[in-house]
C-alpha cells in the first residue's frame, strides 16, 4: 500500500497478562495486511505523533476491527509506557504495512516473550481454516504469569503447545533452556519450517542451532533484522 497515516481511536483496551495490553481499534476501509505482518504506530498526541513504534496485528484481515497486543513497559517514559495509560476513545496513528514473517508451511514457532505477537494472527487463521495440524508452538517465557494467551493456544493446539519458564520451576511447564539438547527431545525431525521472533539474541542463536541440527536454511523464517 501506498505511504500514508491513518487517524484510528481505540475502541477498548485491556490486560491480557500483568504487563500485556490489547488494543481493539478502527479499521481503516481498505485496510489489509497477511498474518505475521506489522504495522509502525504512534499516539496521536504533539509530543508522540512522531514516536513510531512496530507492532504486530493480532486481528484476522476479516476482522472488522484491529487488534495489537503489545506489553507495557513501565520502567521507563517510552510509547509503551504511554500506550499503558490510553483508554478508549483516545486515538492511535497507523502507518505502512510490513513484515518478512509469513506462514510457508506446517513446522514449529519457536518464541519468546512478546516475540508471540506475529504468530497469533498466523495461528488463529490456521485454526480457522482447519489447518493446524503439523503445527506446534514453543513458547519461552519467565514465569507462568507471563505466557500470552496460554488459554487460547492449548484450545487451539493441546498438546502441541510447550511452554518452558526461564525464571520458574513448575510442575506443569517445563523449566529449560531452549538449546540444542531441548530441541532434539521435543522434535522428530529438523526437516521442516521453523518460524523464530523473540529478543534478537535469543532468534539469532536459535538460528545458529538449528542449522547446525540439521534445519534447511530456507526453511527458517524470521524477520530481518
Amino acid at each position: 500500500m501506498a505511504a500514508e497515516e491513518h487517524i484510528v481511536k481505540i475502541l477498548k483496551a485491556e490486560f491480557v497478562t500483568h504487563n500485556v495490553r490489547r488494543f481493539t481499534l478502527e479499521k481503516p476501509e481498505g485496510y489489509k495486511f497477511t498474518p505475521g505482518q506489522a504495522t509502525e504506530i504512534s499516539i496521536n498526541a504533539p509530543e508522540w505523533e512522531n514516536e513510531r513504534r512496530p507492532f504486530t496485528f493480532t486481528s484476522l484481515n476479516e476482522w472488522p476491527t484491529l487488534e495489537f497486543t503489545i506489553k507495557i513497559y513501565t520502567d521507563h517514559e517510552g510509547v509503551t509506557n504511554e500506550l499503558g495509560k490510553l483508554a478508549e476513545g483516545d486515538e492511535l496513528l497507523l502507518h505502512d504495512v510490513w513484515g518478512a514473517i509469513h506462514y510457508k508451511g506446517p513446522g514449529t514457532f519457536i518464541a519468546g516473550g512478546a516475540g508471540i505477537t506475529p504468530f497469533i494472527a498466523i495461528l488463529r487463521q490456521l485454526h480457522k481454516t482447519n489447518q493446524l495440524d503439523g503445527n506446534q508452538l514453543i513458547f519461552s517465557n519467565r514465569t507462568e504469569r507471563d505466557i500470552i494467551l496460554k488459554d487460547e493456544f492449548t484450545q487451539m493446539l493441546g498438546d502441541r503447545f510447550i511452554n518452558t519458564l526461564s525464571q520458574e520451576a513448575s510442575v506443569q511447564y517445563d523449566n529449560r533452556k531452549i538449546d540444542a539438547d531441548y530441541l532434539k527431545e521435543k522434535l522428530s525431525t529438523f526437516d521442516q519450517y521453523f518460524y523464530l521472533c523473540g529478543p534478537d539474541p535469543m532468534v539469532l542463536g536459535l538460528e545458529a542451532t538449528l542449522l547446525e541440527l540439521g534445519a534447511p536454511r530456507e526453511k527458517v523464517v524470521r524477520e530481518e533484522f
